[in-house]
């Protein structure tokens, strides 16, 4: 059965010496609207699943809201060209977002949508505290979990995922998205509605690590970033201002360490691996 995210479409491979017909499971991609008290904030095109924790954890990230329990009520609304994720503020937040109300409508790979000047594509991020500290097992480990929680992912091969892990208990949260920022939305709104802290745990991703996620890491306060693929140079440079301990290009046997790296235990199990490990200042 499929999950709700993904459908199938019939398709013909062409092989050297002929060809047939067969089906491939694609994912869902919608826009979604996002509003507070009645009046649009963003329209993001993303998967149609775990949409209260996108809501929530795009309004973080947002800055609309600081944390879940000002959201006094959240309604996901279907209609014919998409769906609407229907938020009511509590009054005194509800002032503030009229007083700087902006619309913005973003692609699947945006992370500056709706930036009207370089200054605001630079923002100050809050700086992470001393957050913890894992070991290369522990991040082998949280990554294959990771590969085996997600079910978007191996029905299409074509969504990011994103989890949130802490020690002694293993991945608390793993959402896929079309969008990679989408999934790390879905999982910060999972943290703050469940009463939780980005201090005392990481952030896993299967995707590239772009400016976005760490702005959203950093907005968390989540100390480790772990991604499958490799940094942009902005995404490096804000990771070190954040003081973020950023590691990337994380498969097989091996992963990069580019910022912080005083978070990553090389001692014990994990030793035969470091000489794999890299930091870039």
């Amino acid at each position: 059965m499929l999950d709700p995210a993904a459908c199938v479409k019939s398709v013909r491979v062409a092989r050297k010496g002929g060809s047939e017909e067969t089906v491939r499971a694609v994912p869902v991609e919608v826009p979604i609207a996002l509003t507070h008290d009645g009046s649009s904030y963003a329209v993001m095109l993303g998967s149609p699943i775990d949409l209260d924790d996108f809501g929530v954890g795009f309004s973080f990230t947002e800055n609309v809201i600081s944390s879940a329990a000002e959201i006094r009520d959240l309604e996901v609304v279907e209609h014919h060209d998409g769906i609407e994720v229907r938020m009511w503020l509590d009054p005194d937040r509800s002032k503030q977002l009229v007083a700087r109300r902006r619309h913005i409508t973003g692609p699947t790979g945006c992370g500056l949508c709706g930036v009207e000047s370089l200054e605001e594509a630079s923002p100050e991020l809050p700086k992470v505290g001393k957050g913890i500290a894992v070991t290369v097992d522990e991040i082998y480990a949280a990554l294959d979990d990771l590969m085996l929680a997600q079910v978007v992912g191996r029905e299409t091969r074509a969504v990011h995922a994103s989890a949130f892990w802490r020690r002694g208990e293993g991945l608390v949260v793993v959402r896929e998205d079309v969008g990679r920022h989408n999934a790390l939305d879905k999982v910060i709104g999972h943290v703050l509605r469940t009463g939780g802290e980005g201090a005392d745990g990481m952030v896993i991703m299967t995707s590239r690590v772009s400016v976005e996620l760490i702005q959203k890491t950093a907005k968390l306060g989540a100390s480790i970033l772990v991604a499958v693929s490799a940094p942009t140079s902005f995404a490096l440079k804000l990771a070190e201002e954040a003081g973020i301990t950023l590691v990337a290009v994380a498969r097989g046997d091996s992963f990069e360490v580019f910022t912080h790296p005083h978070r990553i235990l090389l001692d014990g199990a994990g030793k035969k691996n470091t000489e794999t490990l890299g930091h870039v200042a």
